[in-house]
């Protein structure tokens, strides 16, 4: 190559690569991490599999984290997910609620169990001072 005059070099530059991160794939895989905590994490609430009726309301909002008391259609009983029977469940609930009758109490039961034994846990519950009990239920699928 011939310089001409003091001017710049005529041809081809040689580029070198540019020393840049590609953050795309990095911001795809943090994508797809969040989406998998955001589905399993509801699924981690608790360790008792209850069939749970389907309901169209809308979740109810909460601000401490409620105690969750389970029926099993075979009429067991379970605490979070402790086993208790139905005559040291209160004693069970004011422990874990630390004597707040004020805190939530949700009461998840099977979706073929027998009505009378729903409302009679939750009578039991409210018999016991607690005043805010609530039922769950699952969120049906929407189809696309």
């Amino acid at each position: 190559m011939a310089m001409s005059g003091g001017g710049p070099v005529s041809g081809r530059r040689r580029h070198r690569p540019a020393a840049e991160i590609n953050v795309t794939p990095l911001v795809d895989v943090m994508l797809v991490l969040l989406i998998i905590f955001m589905v399993t994490a509801p699924m981690m609430t608790s360790g008792v599999n209850v069939d749970l009726p389907k309901t169209s309301a809308s979740p109810v909002n909460t601000d401490s984290k409620p105690i969750t008391v389970s029926l099993r259609s075979d009429g067991s009983l379970f605490l979070g997910d402790d086993p208790v029977t139905s005559e040291e469940l209160i004693t069970r609930l004011k422990q874990a609620a630390d004597n707040d009758s004020s805190r939530r109490i949700f009461v998840r039961a099977d979706a073929k169990i027998d009505y009378g034994q729903v409302m009679r846990v939750m009578g039991q519950i409210t018999t016991g001072g607690f005043s805010h009990v609530a039922l769950l239920a699952q969120q049906p699928q929407t189809g696309p």
